[in-house]
């Protein structure tokens, strides 16, 4: 048996083993049952499993799970299909998750192993940033399968370095994408400029034929009044002419 303070009290009989226990109100544990004699310590069973609990907890938050993924090529895959798929293995391996790469042999397709072998190289050459080999190409069977494993650097959280370094911003869009706009911002600038300056022509000329619209109507009054004018000396003219002519003005003027 052993104490509370972890010193070795000796061989107990169990009755005495008890008494001493809860002379202290202490708990008597088995801990190691199949020895001779079986092992027991006194201790405070509750705070016991708690502390065991707790180093669990920790022990798990330590730990880090990894899932295996798994690719499956072919040896005559398009080159579409295979940049598909290499953006599938390099997200997998952004996740920090281990990634199996398989190549599938139909028909007389496995008498050419160097065709799989090549892809295969070519791919962890090309994820040489996000990835290392951790099992070279094997083939079982009509299958060659290569492990690959995420790199330090995915490990240690630099993946954004990883993303720019292959051609992706960090926010999802590709660099070319976020050049591009770079690049199409100063003719967006200049056609703003254009249609701004349009617009002010437009404006300038609208304010333009406004003031001579303007204009025009104000002279067509003066011309009437000029007209009425005209008209009221004419009328006394045309009397004199009557008159002079021996006729009633009176007259002339209601036949006028």
């Amino acid at each position: 048996m052993i104490d509370d303070e972890g010193n070795q009290i000796g061989v107990l009989k169990t009755a005495d083993a008890l008494s001493f226990a809860q002379e202290r109100e202490l708990d008597l544990v088995e801990v190691a049952p199949e020895a001779r004699p079986p092992v027991c310590r006194v201790l405070d069973y509750s705070k016991y499993k708690y502390e065991q609990a707790q180093k669990l907890k920790q022990a798990r938050k330590h730990q880090q799970q990894i899932t295996v993924r798994e690719i499956k090529f072919r040896p005559k895959i398009a080159e579409h299909d295979y940049d598909t798929k290499k953006h599938h293995v390099e997200r997998f391996l952004r996740h920090k998750d281990k990634v199996k790469v398989t190549i599938m042999f139909r028909g007389r397709e496995v008498t050419h192993p160097e065709r799989g072998t090549a892809i295969l190289d070519r791919l962890a050459e090309e994820l040489a940033e996000l990835g290392v080999v951790e099992q070279h190409p094997t083939q079982e069977g009509r299958n060659m399968t290569m492990m690959m494993a995420p790199s330090k650097a995915v490990l240690a959280g630099r993946a954004d370095v990883a993303e720019v370094a292959n051609g992706d911003a960090p926010n999802g869009a590709h660099i070319g994408d976020v050049a591009s706009v770079a690049i199409e911002s100063p003719a967006a600038t200049e056609s703003a400029a254009a249609t701004e300056s349009a617009a002010d022509t437009e404006s300038a000329a609208a304010t333009e034929s406004a003031a001579a619209t303007e204009s025009s109507v104000e002279d067509e009054p003066a011309a009437d009044a000029g007209a009425a004018a005209g008209g009221e000396e004419e009328l006394p003219a045309a009397a004199d002419s009557a008159s002079e002519d021996g006729a009633d003005p009176s007259a002339g003027t209601a036949v006028a």
